[in-house]
């Protein structure tokens, strides 16, 4: 071999070389995201149950045990948007525990879309509750309209089947219902949700078809509220004016629409400790679960500030109940599939601390 044939078989093995560990480099993470990756790994919580997608998780207890209402989460094909439309739910399937860290029941089909005689689409977040022997589940579907509305299902056990009535809650819209029974056997319902919760697109009773798709794009007006309506002694109705859900600063004045940091975008939930009632909700795009304090049901409500950081994810959703003795927080995130619309339920110790607030939780460890 002469000189120059050996220097160009050196250069090509030495190209061949360079271009497959480029491709190497290429096809691998770099160790800063290896890190990253490992790091997002490192859960507060681990998953309740992973046979089935589940997310919204509205716990409580019955009887003793813990019931958990979730939303259950499907590859429905969907092109993921701003409306939400990936999350193209079409059943319920609830959850049961005899204690927390307990082996979990996974449920038979609680209710169906099918099953819902006005529903079109999206059976989403629901919530639940008892009165004299009888077990109500609410949730918000879309109509043949594409309208959110919220409806009642009954049964006489809290794990269901559940038979809807055959029209929705006469005066509800937008979704996210939470049912709050004070101590007292008033029954309250919190709702309501922006963007593709529709809550936007409603004014003085009145649905539009055409209304923004975010907010009330008024940047420099308060922002849109949360909505209470007390319920009706059956449960299956509302029992008066529908009202705003105001939330206030530590000067006593409302949130505006780009205060997106500490706005109301959906999730509302409310529990009561020690005398004081807690409205907690989700900041929606900025991915907060912020509190907000109030001496009545109905507010105003003084806010508190932030108590769960983002899980992993984009929507956070929760619900807050006492356990012998001890609270804690039901919530989502993305641990099982890292997709936005196939979430897993986990659960956690929440702590009120002795200013009224509750200790910052965050969900994925340092």
């Amino acid at each position: 071999m002469n000189l120059k044939i050996k220097n160009q078989s050196i250069l090509a093995v030495a190209l061949i070389a360079a271009l497959g560990s480029s491709c190497q480099e290429g096809n691998k993470p770099s160790e800063k995201n290896e890190a990253a990756k490992t790091k997002a790994k490192h859960y507060l919580s681990e998953p309740l149950v992973k046979e089935i997608y589940t997310a919204d998780p509205s716990a409580h207890v019955f009887n003793g045990k813990i019931y958990i209402y979730p939303s259950h989460d499907i590859e429905s094909g969907v092109k993921e948007n701003d409306n939400g439309d990936h999350f193209d739910m079409k059943d319920y399937r609830i959850l049961s525990m005899d204690s927390i860290g307990g082996k979990v029941t996974i449920h038979d089909t609680a209710l169906s879309v099918s099953d819902i005689p006005w529903a079109g689409r999206q059976l989403w977040a629901p919530d639940a509750a008892y009165k004299n022997g009888t077990y109500y589940l609410y949730f918000p579907v879309k109509d043949k309209n594409d309208v959110f509305r919220i409806g009642v299902a009954t049964s006489k056990d809290p794990a269901g089947p559940f038979k809807a009535a055959k029209e929705p809650i006469d005066g509800s819209f937008s979704i996210d219902p939470a049912v709050f029974t004070d101590t007292d056997g008033s029954s309250y319902m919190y709702f309501g949700g922006i963007w593709g919760g529709q809550l936007q697109r409603w004014k003085d009773g009145k649905y539009d078809p055409n209304g923004s798709k975010t907010d009330s794009q008024k940047e420099n007006e308060p922002a849109l509220s949360a909505k209470v309506v007390k319920l009706s002694k059956d449960m299956t109705a509302f029992d008066g004016k529908v009202k705003d859900v105001v939330i206030l600063d530590q000067q006593g004045k409302p949130f505006l629409t780009k205060d997106h940091d500490r706005r109301f975008f959906e999730a509302a939930w409310v529990h009561k400790y020690n005398g004081k009632y807690y409205f907690t909700y989700s900041t929606g795009d900025t991915h907060f679960l912020a509190s907000a304090i109030s001496d009545n049901p109905w507010g105003p409500f003084k806010y508190q500030g932030t108590f769960m950081t983002p899980v992993e994810g984009w929507t956070t959703h929760h619900s807050i109940v006492e356990v012998k003795g001890k609270w804690y927080i039901f919530y989502h995130d993305t641990q099982l599939s890292g997709k936005t619309h196939l979430r897993n339920v986990k659960v956690t110790e929440l702590n009120h601390l002795k200013d009224g607030t509750i200790e910052l939780i965050k969900p994925n460890k340092d």
